[in-house]
């Protein structure tokens, strides 16, 4: 449902009919209340389910005020996905109460810290921290713009804006429908050139080197959904605001439930060009990524120097592109492994290209790249390094209106050197074959001229 609100086609401008969400004053005590609210109720939630680790008391919180800051082995999916998503509540809630990013980042960061003091028995994290306090903001935020766009652009009646909204961001939807009026203005987008679309396919192994895990399926059924939004040429659009140009991209499996999750945005930055053709922005983007091929697994947290463009090569074809390096702190581990010693967390330089090239409202071809290298610096585990590499190469075509089908292979490899294990590598290639729902016709090209 939420999906299908986003991915609708030349979505109409509501203009000034529309509250903005800059014209409405803001609470800084009501999210704060918020945050502990969910904190406490989190914690009282997981007692019950998993026990005395989130048997917290006045001597527990002691100890974790004043002892040091660890790296966890928890399981990884809730270090590495749940924690996001909990720091994505965090965010929501400052954000809907109608405070600005950087703003909500400080209440994600303190939140985190918070649980990671007073919701848990064990020592804090610092990979946790990292993951709730900053992931979890970059993925808020993303998730809090895709809210505001459905209720500010999308089809359909208000009670259907509301519930798909609330659906993406669940703290948006949790004010809008506790506080009324108070926080009913809508973030005003300022009108972004932007392209969705969602996926429904299957795909097949055509090959793969297992390394140390146990468990793989051949053949997958996929959900996939992605935006890109403030894409650059757009006249009299600028980027003021952190994540005023943004990608978000999901992809559910019956393999492993999320296959992946990635978000990455522009923090500080500003739009330029050369000639006529080319219009492009350039500044640091802050990202986070969750990779898990059935076979090995990898989520980072990273800030990255980069541009985003689009090339005007002709009347009919269009190259739009990304490039970015940073480095952020990653945490990589084999899925259904042999040895529960296979994990590695540290600093990760990383990089990565996306190239779509656009032909016409008929077909477009997208690549993306991406090299994550996890160092043992500040990290904990079995103090090797990993490299991995992710490759993602797809041919769409429109067969009738925003109606298309697509072929995507996809590569994935990891290279792992420990010094008290066996080097291990693992690679998977898929082939897949998908009916797409495109957003625009023109598969996101924009038209400056």
């Amino acid at each position: 449902m939420a999906c299908a609100a986003l991915a609708q086609q030349e979505l109409p401008d509501l203009g000034s009919s529309v509250p903005q969400a800059e014209a409405r004053g803001k609470s800084y005590a009501i999210p704060a209340a918020e945050i502990v609210g969910f904190d406490v109720l989190l914690n009282r939630f997981d007692r019950q389910v998993y026990g005395k680790e989130y048997s917290v008391s006045t001597r527990t919180v002691r100890r974790n005020l004043h002892g040091p800051w660890v790296v966890d082995n928890d399981p990884f999916k809730v270090n590495q996905f749940l924690h996001p998503y909990q720091g994505s509540m965090y965010h929501g809630f400052a954000r809907s109460a109608g405070l600005g990013f950087w703003e909500s980042l400080g209440y994600t960061f303190v939140g985190s810290a918070l649980w990671e003091i007073a919701g848990e028995n064990t020592p804090p994290a610092r990979n946790d921290q990292i993951a709730s306090g900053i992931a979890g903001s970059f993925l808020g935020e993303a998730l809090f713009r895709m809210a505001s766009l459905v209720l500010e652009k999308g089809y359909g009646s208000s009670l259907w804006r509301e519930v798909s909204a609330a659906a993406i961001s669940p703290p948006t939807g949790f004010n809008r429908l506790a506080f009324g009026e108070r926080f009913s203005a809508i973030l005003e987008s300022r009108n972004p050139a932007y392209y969705s679309r969602v996926q429904v396919g299957s795909s097949f192994t055509t090959h793969q080197q297992a390394g140390n895990s146990t468990e793989s399926e051949s053949n997958e059924l996929l959900v996939d959904y992605s935006m890109d939004y403030g894409l650059p040429g757009k006249p009299g659009y600028h980027y003021d605001r952190p994540f005023d140009y943004f990608t978000f991209q999901i992809t559910a499996s019956s393999a492993n439930a999320v296959e992946s999750l990635s978000t990455r945005g522009l923090l500080f930055g500003t739009d330029y060009e050369v000639g006529k053709n080319y219009r492009g922005i350039w500044g640091l983007y802050g990202s986070y990524d969750y990779i898990a091929p059935q076979i090995f697994r990898v989520s980072s947290t990273a800030l990255s120097l980069g541009t985003t463009g689009q090339l005007t090569l002709s009347d009919s074809i269009v190259a739009q592109g990304t490039i970015l390096a940073g480095v952020g702190y990653a945490g990589v581990g084999t899925l259904h492994g042999t040895q529960k010693t296979d994990y590695h967390y540290g600093v990760a330089p990383q990089a990565l290209l996306a190239l779509r090239l656009i032909f016409g409202d008929r077909a477009s071809l997208d690549l993306t790249a991406r090299d994550f290298f996890i160092s043992n610096v500040a990290g904990a585990g079995t103090g090797g390094h990993d490299n991995i590499a992710r490759a993602d190469l797809s041919l769409t075509v429109r067969v009738l209106r925003e109606h298309a089908i697509a072929v995507k292979y996809l590569w994935s490899r990891r290279e792992a050197t420990y010094p008290n294990l066996n080097d291990l590598g693992q690679t998977q290639g898929t082939l897949g074959l998908y009916y797409v729902y495109l957003g625009d016709k023109r598969f996101g090209a924009v038209d400056w001229r």
